[in-house]
């Protein structure tokens, strides 16, 4: 009898480490928001499911993903943005995912295109607005109410904006391609580039208080950048606030460009069913009033209202989003590169 023990608790052992694993997820995430942390908790707390989480930005971890192979420990793979969605797709980093939970919630054209055997490779569940922001004793409005404007010699040496090679600005690009047609938004990036009141730097955020401040007269940014200002309690951001305006461009053409913030299941996940849970969670009404009120982004579920006051305020409410699928914008991205690197638009 006592000979058979070591055969028993192994397997006992094997039972609990199994049941052990299957209680956890090991999330990698670009989303490096702060109120973020209450997603995790909610779903542990909900499920009993442990995260252990690694943060890093949307290349890194695309990088890492490679670099590990087989071996890598990750689940669930947390990007901000199309283009990097749609990178860590055709590279084989995701596994598809069949879940009809995903499916009911999430509009078609905020995910990837569904593979031959019916599954879909990542999810978005909240967007960003890519909006124009403009000093409001320089710049009338009706001159900024579109993308193209962005580039027409009217505003010659007014514009701010980060790096064109940003994945924010890829994005934006890769969309614009889809309206104009390639050649119309090649000239159209040349436009900007002789456009610009100084040489692309620094974040959202400094592009809105670089407008604030009159060094630019208009500028390009992501709509959550602007929300936390107009929500800050501070007084140098109320008075950045103050003396601009916010335009979504082409609500009367194409809409306004949205990029999105999803998530996928890694190719090589230990814990799939605990993956699929974890995001069908992130389409779920708490989650996604999370989004809009925690991080300032719109929710993308259906059905899904929002009670955020910065953007309402900065929207009236609603505002036409354009109608192409994320992934043909990130499709476009090799193009866009090309491009910015033709017109010199660093």
């Amino acid at each position: 009898m006592i000979k058979h023990i070591p055969a028993a608790c192994a397997i006992l052992f094997s039972c609990v480490s199994g049941f052990a694993q299957e209680q956890t997820l090991n999330i990698y995430s670009a989303r490096h928001y702060p109120t973020d942390e209450a997603l995790y908790t909610n779903f542990t707390n909900a499920t009993g499911v442990k995260i252990n989480r690694v943060d890093a930005d949307d290349a890194g971890i695309l990088a890492r993903l490679k670099a590990e192979g087989t071996s890598s420990p990750a689940d669930v793979i947390l990007l901000v943005d199309a283009s990097r969605l749609w990178r860590g797709e055709i590279e084989g980093l995701f596994q598809p995912i069949k879940s009809k939970v995903l499916d009911a919630a999430i509009p078609a054209q905020y995910r990837g295109k569904v593979s031959s055997d019916g599954g879909t490779p990542w999810f978005g569940f909240s967007t960003r607005a890519r909006v124009v922001v403009y000093n409001k004793v320089k710049v009338q409005k009706e001159d900024v109410d579109t993308y193209e404007e962005l580039g027409d010699p009217k505003n010659k040496g007014k514009l701010c904006i980060r790096s064109g090679s940003h994945p924010y600005n890829l994005s934006l690009f890769g969309s614009v391609i889809e309206h104009m047609g390639e050649q119309n938004a090649e000239n159209w990036l040349k436009g900007m580039v002789d456009n610009m009141a100084r040489s692309p730097k620094g974040g959202d955020t400094d592009q809105i208080k670089g407008v604030a401040s009159g060094e630019c007269g208009i500028a390009v940014t992501n709509s959550y950048y602007l929300a936390r200002l107009m929500r800050s309690d501070k007084p140098e951001d109320k008075a950045v606030v103050d003396r601009i305006g916010v335009v979504f461009p082409n609500q009367s053409s194409g809409g306004t460009h949205v990029n999105i913030a999803g998530g996928a299941v890694a190719k090589n996940a230990k814990n799939p069913a605990n993956a699929v849970k974890f995001l069908e969670y992130l389409a779920s009404a708490p989650a996604q009033d999370h989004f809009a009120n925690g991080n300032n982004e719109w929710p993308v579920a259906n059905g899904v209202k929002i009670n955020n006051a910065a953007l309402q305020a900065m929207t009236g409410g609603s505002f036409k989003s354009e109608t192409i699928p994320i992934s043909v914008v990130g499709m476009n991205q090799v193009k866009v590169q090309q491009m910015l690197d033709r017109v010199g638009f660093k």
